[in-house]
């Protein structure tokens, strides 16, 4: 029998298929947001939209202490994440070490699936993966913070802009809140995707129970994130929000 067989043999097909369907499930539900945000209003969308007029306002703005105060706050967000990951990843590779006592461990919880402990192994290990991959997102989210926090300290100050002609004041504060502003909603982005692996290691912890509730756990997941990002009721409020052309 070939290596891919054997690979193939370790669990039954049921379970494959829902794996393939959660990863299936998980980019695809990535490229359909990015694509409908495009086209629908979205929480990110909408969000990105406010942090360019954010950084467009830090122009007209003499001290711009509230905007530092602010970038530490969205990145100390970042920072607790990644912080919380390593202590979840630390967790994981403890109960991947103890073998079988855990695999027997979680048998005991009723409804859970009796597997072989290398089955086991294996489920952990997609919740591992999916947490080192938030670890990254939200180490990288935390350095994209610092780079707009590096462009508003390299704003011209308010005296410069009022010394500038009107026209080129105004042409210099477009241009600096476009750019500023995409790189604090390229760190909220890559901040979604860390939270986006959180919600999904939830329904990860379904394969525990059966292939079925792995697949609706998913599904589930996949409908919360849909409902949040593109109906809430705090959508609808950031968009009135967002409408409120920066003061000068």
């Amino acid at each position: 029998m070939s290596p891919a067989f054997k690979v193939l043999g370790l669990l039954p097909w049921a379970d494959w298929l829902v794996l393939a369907s959660f990863f299936v499930a998980w980019v695809g539900y990535a490229l359909f947001a990015k694509r409908r945000a495009e086209r629908k209003p979205s929480i990110l969308g909408t969000t990105n939209l406010i942090r360019r007029k954010w950084m467009l306002q830090s122009t007209f703005r003499e001290v711009r202490l509230i905007d530092s105060v602010v970038m530490q706050s969205l990145s100390s967000s970042a920072s607790f994440f990644a912080s919380t990951t390593i202590l979840i990843l630390g967790g994981l590779l403890a109960v991947l070490g103890a073998g079988d006592k855990a695999s027997d461990l979680v048998q005991e919880i009723p409804f859970a699936a009796r597997t072989t402990a290398l089955v086991f192994d294996l489920k952990l290990l997609l919740l591992t993966g999916i947490f080192v991959y938030a670890f990254f997102r939200f180490t990288w989210s935390m350095r994209q913070y610092s780079f707009a926090a590096m462009l508003v300290a390299t704003t011209p100050e308010l005296r410069q802009f009022n010394a500038m002609d009107e026209a080129e004041a105004q042409t210099l504060r477009e241009g600096f809140g476009e750019r500023a502003g995409r790189v604090a909603g390229l760190a909220a982005e890559t901040f979604n995707d860390g939270l986006r692996a959180y919600y999904m290691s939830f329904a990860a912890i379904g394969w525990f129970f059966s292939p079925l509730v792995f697949a609706a756990a998913t599904a589930g997941v996949i409908w919360i994130l849909y409902r949040r990002e593109f109906h809430s009721d705090v959508l609808a409020l950031l968009r009135s929000a967002s409408a409120v052309p920066p003061g000068r």
